[in-house]
C-alpha cells in the first residue's frame, strides 16, 4: 500500500427533509471544492424546532480527504 496522508474537516449540512439528506448535502457541497473525499463519519444529529415543530435537520460530519500538500 502506498504511503498517504489524510486530512479531516468538519461540515454541518442542513435539510428540511431528513438527516440523511442533510449529510448528503454537506458531502455534495464539499466535493465541489475539495478533491479526493474518502470517508465521512456522522458525529452528531440535531433538529431545529420552531413553534413546536421541526423546521430543519442538521448533520455534523467529520470528512476525510487525501492530503496532497501545499
Amino acid at each position: 500500500m502506498a504511503e498517504n496522508v489524510y486530512k479531516f474537516i468538519e461540515l454541518v449540512g442542513t435539510s428540511t427533509e431528513s438527516w440523511e439528506r442533510a449529510a448528503t448535502v454537506a458531502v455534495e457541497r464539499a466535493s465541489a471544492s475539495v478533491r479526493n473525499l474518502r470517508v465521512a463519519e456522522v458525529e452528531n444529529l440535531d433538529l431545529v424546532i420552531e413553534d413546536g415543530g421541526v423546521t430543519a435537520y442538521r448533520a455534523k460530519l467529520k470528512v476525510s480527504f487525501k492530503y496532497e500538500g501545499e
